[in-house]
């Protein structure tokens, strides 16, 4: 607050360097006032991310930690390319993606395995051991006998490749860095070090023969990566600890507390001036409340993806700041209640200190020991003796009762957390077609259940049954689904408002929207049902990803023939742009040429037959049929051609003339067995009335229909006209 005041007081009368001079006594004064923060243990890292620094020490881990590790070893980025589409003067799109190699020292001690791996704070890596993006993971587990890694062993070969024996460490091979800008992202792994452990472990590593055997209950982790020393005062400020180093070898053990106190004499009485207690023998004081007590435990919470937590001791609050332990292991968030209540009651109790004066020495009452005292109240430890010639003097301080140990209540609050999902690959939907464009296209809509999909790898099936890639997906899914009720036919030429269609999407979260006349004559809700490409008006939400389509316009893109009943099951697609281009000539051109796609959640890869195949080579049907007699009996035939790729018709002009030339064959009778056939350059025929006769005499009742003859194929035919 003072630093605020100060601040603006300053720019008030001396602008900006007034502002900055305030600025500065204002943050002396709050200092003053408020203190500092002070931590005591080992700083929680909560931000470390994987670095690669010269010199610096790598952790030992015990139990299961989220640690960031050492990058000891990277490669160059790998630059790859893919082409989709292109061929025949189509464009093409050219992706360009990255990838890595590179190593991660984790540990100084071997490990058993790790977990999750996150990598700038989304999952990498999950409970299933899967990479969620391409790659591979290799994990080196330390031991005094692992050999080098191959990928490292190759790149710098067998005389300057070292096996990092006694390090744990992971080794990506062409990570793929689409999912983190191109970049080695910050990583974070979790390492299983140990089932289970305790003191001994800590500190057997470092000193062999030590005895140590102290439980660590609660601790699901333990990260040290300095001296073990200051670990060990960390340790001792929430578990209580004896260390005895005077015998052959390092003992340390819980703080002990006998069952039985040891009863102290009668205190005995000095004459000498200076000494304490020269009429009762002893000296009893309190010290004063600390003005900063320590009543915060940092620790990293083990419920909480092992980020740091923190939690408060219960108690009146201090003027001043308060202190911290900052405790490097993973605990829960009750233990971690716990630990603090106990040691924030201890620390108020060991505020009360004794001086007793004995007579004789007891070699029972050493340091450590639990004592009573005659006539005073409660169990105290003895701190330090000293003999004098005067007797032998104690220094002991207030235990806190059995009572103030008692656990903390549970149910502490951990804090919230975002955890990012750790969903498994979804698998990939995938249909494939050809639409009537020009050039000839074929597309692949690719899709899956799972918003988290990543795309899949397509591939091409020429009919011989030999996969060969096309290229990414890319991460955009299409809408796409079945069908779950049937459609009736109806007439293309009609605005079909009767029928309904009802579909399931493959992911309930998919949308669907309804168009007007205006939005649908602009090409809006074009989907693909069956073989059929069809516009709706009307979509509306049934719950779960299911959907009624209404208002139909049929046959659309010179899919007309195919405008007949649909059954349930057929395959849907909104054509909305998300489908992928392919390119043609490695598809081949064989009838039976399928489209594969792959993704990390499919075991085999996923085909599908190609729809509409050829359909983008074959003319449209000609349309607007119109028969006339003339004054001297002449029939008048005429229609109105179409071409491929061209959706809108345009007022006043033709439609540009795709084909080679232009070309129609007019047939009299069946279709598959014509009576009579005409190949006529434009869109007009004129049948004198004795010709009419002879066709009558041959087959009466039969039908004139057209056909335009294209480049590669005959459109369908179009009903012209029926001889009576």
């Amino acid at each position: 607050m003072a630093t605020l005041v100060f601040s603006a007081v300053g720019t008030a009368l001396g602008g900006p360097v007034g502002g900055a001079i305030g600025t500065l006594f204002g943050r002396q004064f709050d200092t003053a006032i408020l203190g500092s923060p002070h931590r005591e243990g080992v700083r929680l890292k909560e931000l470390e991310v994987t670095t690669s620094s010269y010199g610096q020490p790598i952790p030992r881990h015990f139990g299961r930690m989220r640690v960031a590790g050492q990058m000891i070893w990277a490669t160059e980025l790998t630059e790859s390319t893919d082409t989709l589409g292109g061929g025949k003067g189509s464009a093409a799109i050219t992706t360009y993606s990255y990838s890595a190699s590179f190593a991660v020292a984790l540990a100084s001690r071997p490990i058993l395995d790790i977990g999750r791996i996150w990598a700038d704070g989304r999952l990498l890596r999950g409970t299933d051991g899967q990479l969620k993006s391409g790659g591979l993971l290799r994990v080196h587990k330390g031991h005094a006998d692992q050999p080098c890694d191959p990928l490292m062993l190759a790149a710098e070969g067998a005389d300057r490749c070292p096996a990092h024996r006694d390090l744990a460490y992971v080794v990506f091979e062409d990570l793929d860095l689409s999912d983190f800008y191109n970049r080695i992202p910050a990583l974070t792994f979790e390492v299983f070090a140990d089932e289970g452990f305790d003191l001994s472990d800590v500190v057997g590593d470092l000193v062999p023969d030590a005895d140590a055997a102290v439980p660590l209950a609660g601790f699901h982790g333990l990260t040290c990566d300095g001296p073990l020393t200051g670990l060990l005062q960390t340790i001792d400020q929430v578990i209580p600890l004896d260390i005895d180093a005077g015998g052959e070898r390092l003992v340390i053990a819980p703080q002990r507390r006998q069952s039985q106190p040891i009863a102290l004499p009668e205190a005995a009485i000095s004459a000498e001036d200076g000494d304490f207690g020269i009429r009762s023998g002893f000296y009893r004081q309190r010290a004063a409340p600390e003005e900063r007590p320590v009543s915060i435990l940092r620790y990293f919470d083990s419920d909480r993806d092992y980020l740091p937590g923190l939690q408060h001791a219960s108690g009146r609050a201090s003027p001043g700041s308060p202190r911290a332990i900052e405790l490097p292991a993973a605990l829960g968030a009750d233990t971690a209640r716990s630990l603090i209540e106990r040691t924030r009651r201890r620390i108020d109790w060991s505020r009360e200190r004794l001086s007793w004066r004995m007579s004789a020495l007891d070699p029972a009452v050493t340091p450590g020991a639990i004592v009573r005292f005659p006539g005073i109240p409660g169990e105290w430890r003895v701190l330090e003796w000293e003999w004098r010639d005067t007797g032998v003097e104690i220094s002991a301080e207030r235990m806190a009762p059995a009572s103030a140990d008692a656990p903390a209540p549970a149910g502490a609050d951990p804090g919230r957390i975002n955890a990012p999902r750790d969903l498994p690959p979804p698998p990939t939907t995938l249909a494939a077609f050809e639409l009537p464009h020009d050039p000839a296209h074929v597309f692949a809509a690719v899709s899956s259940p799972g918003a988290h999909w990543s795309g899949a790898a397509l591939l091409a099936d020429r009919g011989d049954g030999e996969l060969h890639p096309l290229g990414p997906s890319g991460r955009r899914r299409a809408v796409m689904g079945r069908t779950t009720t049937g459609l009736a036919s109806m007439s293309p030429l009609l605005f079909d408002r009767v029928s309904s269609l009802d579909v399931m999407l493959v992911d309930p979260a998919m949308q669907l929207s309804s168009g007007t006349i205006r939005e649908l004559a602009e090409g809006v809700n074009l989907a693909l049902v069956g073989e059929e490409i069809v516009q709706f008006a009307r979509a509306t939400a049934l719950g779960g990803g299911a959907w009624r389509l209404e208002g139909f316009l049929r046959g659309r893109g010179g899919t007309a023939a195919a405008a007949r009943s649909h059954r349930p099951g057929e395959s849907f697609v909104l054509l909305d742009g998300a489908a992928v281009p392919l390119d043609s000539a490695a598809l081949g051109s064989a009838g039976t040429r399928k489209v594969a796609a792959l993704g990390r959640g499919d075991g085999d890869p996923v085909l599908a037959p190609i729809f509409l195949n050829g359909i983008s080579l074959r003319p449209p049907a000609p349309v607007h049929p119109r028969a006339a007699f003339l004054a001297d009996g002449t029939l008048k035939l005429q229609w109105t051609r179409r071409a491929r790729g061209e959706r809108v018709w345009q007022d006043g002009i033709d439609v540009p003339l795709v084909e080679q030339s232009e070309s129609y064959l007019l047939t009299y009778g069946p279709p598959d067995r014509p009576v009579a056939t005409w190949t006529l350059p434009s869109p007009l025929i004129l049948l004198p009335a004795a010709e009419q006769a002879q066709l009558s005499a041959l087959s009466p009742g039969e039908v004139f229909r057209v056909r335009q003859q294209g480049t590669h194929a005959l459109s369908d035919a179009l009903r012209l006209f029926q001889l009576p």
